[in-house]
């Protein structure tokens, strides 16, 4: 596929974990491992776009090109159109947004994403959805679900639990017959975007639309303005980012037993956890 560029926004502040980018993970900062991760995909760029100068300092002596933005953007997707603008990419040019909290990302999603954007050449936007096999999954308002057309372009996000089967459609009767969950009826969002830079250029001038003000999904701004957003079916598990403690902890034990399985001798480098997806 044609070349892409790959940014890892990162913030210093958040609600659960502050610093979260700069929280350490088997000896490196958690910012530093997404980028690792984003260097084994086929991206012929990786940036990090902070406004933080602690996360530009760690990022830059990993090795890092860091981009410093402004400090008030409302959103990811407003950082990386400041991003492609500094950047001075054309207007056809692909990012991949890779969320800086997921450290245990597979390379190979950040392709998919993006030749999937490539391959649709009305689409303003990729992202990814994988099936639903889990009831509670299903009705839980924090898991988004998508719906697409026959082309697989997104027809709609949603917390709620869409397509509604107006048949057979209540928590119980899905708990009792999970064969209800047919395989791709119901697909979780995943949060990996690919855009143009284009579109990026034309996003940072809307306003939040209604419906993405009554969901709090950011992407339903871009279906109210008329943009197509092509949904791939994940070519392989999606592992989960780290939001809370306990997510860091877990994401912590993955990389020291990976660590503890490799051969004596072996460096951290040549295993590092691109292979844990």
């Amino acid at each position: 596929m044609s070349d892409f560029v790959a940014v890892i926004p990162a913030r210093f502040a958040s609600s659960r974990l502050p610093g979260k980018p700069l929280l350490d993970i088997a000896g490196e900062p958690m910012v530093v491992r997404v980028w690792r991760q984003a260097l084994a995909s086929q991206a012929s760029r990786v940036v990090v776009a902070t406004d933080d100068a602690r996360i530009s300092e760690v990022a830059e002596a990993a090795g890092a090109e860091v981009v410093m933005t402004a400090a008030d953007h409302p959103s990811g997707t407003d950082r990386l159109a400041e991003v492609a603008e500094r950047l001075g990419l054309a207007e056809d040019a692909i990012l991949v947004n890779v969320q800086g909290d997921e450290p245990l990302l597979p390379p190979a999603l950040i392709n998919q994403v993006a030749a999937r954007l490539e391959e649709d050449a009305e689409a303003s936007i990729a992202t990814l959805g994988e099936s639903i096999s889990d009831v509670e999954m299903l009705f839980n308002p924090n898991v988004v679900k998508v719906v697409r057309d026959f082309s697989g372009r997104a027809l709609y996000f949603s917390r709620a639990p869409i397509p509604w089967d107006r048949e057979a459609w209540d928590r119980e009767a899905f708990a009792s017959r999970p064969e209800l969950l047919e395989h791709d009826a119901w697909l979780r969002h995943i949060g990996l975007y690919a855009y143009r830079a284009s579109f990026l250029a034309a996003y940072r001038h809307w306003s939040p639309a209604p419906l993405e003000q009554r969901e709090q999904l950011e992407q339903l701004r871009a279906l109210q303005h008329g943009h197509r957003i092509q949904v791939a079916l994940a070519g392989e598990p999606h592992p989960a980012g780290v939001d809370t403690q306990a997510d860091l902890e877990r994401v912590r034990a993955l990389f020291a037993d990976a660590a503890g399985s490799r051969p004596e001798g072996t460096s951290s480098e040549s295993s590092r956890p691109n292979t844990l997806d």
